[in-house]
């Protein structure tokens, strides 16, 4: 039943705009979507969609950018450089998702509203109440990302990336986890390695993987991790996800470090996978 029938049956909004439906509280928009994964915990802001612009990024009519939440799908061709594997599926679901909309969506900002960029950043509904992140992740069509403060929907976002990887489906057809000898280049990646020493001083936690790469968390990110998670690691075998940095590029690489590294600023980029 979509979100209209519903609030005709009931009464509140008989004939209700698409504009209207979107302010309909957050019951009944779960009410509606006991089948969507990520349904919106509160009112969206309604906006229309001048096109898709890649995987996880629309542009609106109002000549806003929208930065989706919770996910990074994979890189377009851009300065002649070749598309990633799925990145024009990605563009292509989503092309499909906003079509079936008839291009008007819900926007539920977040906590930090724009990236560096100065995009909007939001997570997306379709005007059924679908989360458009979430079923990207089910498809296995882009990886779940956790960038705080902006992790309201994680878990729920989390368990799509999950039903992905589960049934092999689209970038996890073929494992896209590295181990870290295996990193090549910097940017979006997964691996996966064994702790082979963990310090921590003014620069915060420094954890490093066997064969070349370490993770880092800074001090003012330190406290949102488990201290249980981040003790005893030695030894353990860890995956995390997020960008990696190439250290040689900056000069500073000293004799016995890790040319790679890779930022850790929330507890959902990094999991144990054994001790």
């Amino acid at each position: 039943m979509t979100l209209d029938r519903l609030l005709g049956l009931t009464g509140l909004l008989k004939k209700a705009s698409l504009a209207g439906a979107f302010f309909v509280p957050a019951i009944w928009l779960s009410s509606v979507q006991a089948e969507v994964l990520c349904p919106a915990p509160r009112a969206v802001t309604p906006a229309q969609v001048e096109r898709v612009v890649d995987g996880d990024t629309l542009r609106l009519k109002d000549g806003r950018s929208v930065r989706m939440i919770g996910l990074n799908a994979p890189e377009t061709g851009k300065k002649g450089q070749s598309a990633e594997p799925y990145a024009d599926a990605a563009r292509k679901r989503l092309q499909a998702l906003v079509a079936r909309s008839d291009g008007r969506v819900g926007l539920l900002a977040g906590k930090q509203p724009k990236d560096r960029y100065g995009r909007t950043l939001a997570h997306v509904f379709g005007a059924d109440g679908s989360n458009f992140e979430a079923q990207l992740l089910a498809d296995g069509l882009a990886y779940q990302v956790a960038i705080a403060p902006n992790v309201e929907l994680l878990a729920c976002q989390q368990t799509a990336e999950q039903r992905a990887r589960s049934a092999g489906a689209g970038l996890w057809r073929h494992s896209p986890v590295l181990a870290p000898s295996q990193i090549s280049r910097s940017g979006f990646l997964l691996v996966s390695g064994t702790v082979s020493k963990v310090q921590r001083n003014r620069g915060g936690l420094w954890i490093d993987l066997e064969g070349g790469l370490v993770l880092h968390i800074a001090p003012n990110h330190l406290a949102s991790f488990d201290p249980k998670t981040l003790s005893g690691l030695q030894g353990a075998q860890l995956e995390a996800r997020g960008w990696v940095l190439d250290r040689s590029r900056r000069g500073g690489l000293r004799a016995g470090q890790a040319r790679w590294m890779l930022p850790l600023t929330h507890p959902g980029m990094l999991k144990v996978v054994s001790r």
